[in-house]
């Protein structure tokens, strides 16, 4: 089982490290502006596809064997849905938009297609949970640094989310950049949690 958590680790972790460096070396792309879903798209697209498939199906394993380092069952099932709608956000891309790929109209369409919106539809649950997880975690966890620190982090994470949706809906300048700190926020806490469950005795 310590395989499996570490395995966890490694996909949170590798998540944030690929968008971090593929963003910054995309032509055309501006991750202060651009989601990271957007990463998905044009020629280099395979690279965050893989990302979402291959980090978000070793976050769902890791969950397996959440009960037995730490003795709880209700955060399996919220890190295994992260972990898998993690996934499922790279089986389905969205749509071109917003100025990227380049060529496309800087605009927001009123029409989206039924893979766009399916991605937005499991991102929504992965943002609902970036938060909820940690919180789960703050009132099972029986180590005080870790409940206090996963209720401040699922706090931090709510507000990020609010916030990237904000800003999403606006065409913020900044939303990108909304976007990465709150999905770093999350997945380095869960990477850390992993990790923590893996070394306890």
């Amino acid at each position: 089982m310590t395989a499996l958590l570490w395995a966890g680790a490694a996909g949170a972790w590798l998540f944030n490290a690929v968008f971090l460096v593929d963003g910054l070396t995309r032509p055309g792309y501006h991750p202060l502006r651009h989601p990271v879903s957007a990463l998905a798209l044009g020629s280099r697209g395979w690279v965050q596809t893989v990302n979402f498939l291959v980090c978000g199906l070793l976050v769902a394993a890791g969950a397996v064997a959440v009960p037995g380092a730490f003795g709880s069952v209700p955060l399996t099932p919220a890190i295994a849905v992260l972990g898998l709608s993690l996934a499922a956000s790279g089986v389905f891309r969205m749509d071109p938009m917003r100025a990227y790929p380049p060529g496309t109209p800087d605009t927001t369409p009123e029409d989206t297609s039924r893979a766009h919106r399916l991605h937005d539809a499991f991102g929504a649950v992965v943002f609902l949970l970036l938060p909820a997880t940690p919180v789960v975690a703050a009132f099972v966890l029986a180590d005080p640094a870790w409940k206090w620190g996963s209720g401040l982090v699922g706090a931090a994470a709510a507000v990020g989310t609010v916030l990237f949706g904000r800003a999403w809906e606006n065409d913020s300048p900044r939303a990108g950049l909304v976007q990465r700190v709150t999905i770093m926020l999350g997945l380095v806490w869960l990477g850390a949690l992993f990790a923590f469950g893996a070394t306890s005795p």
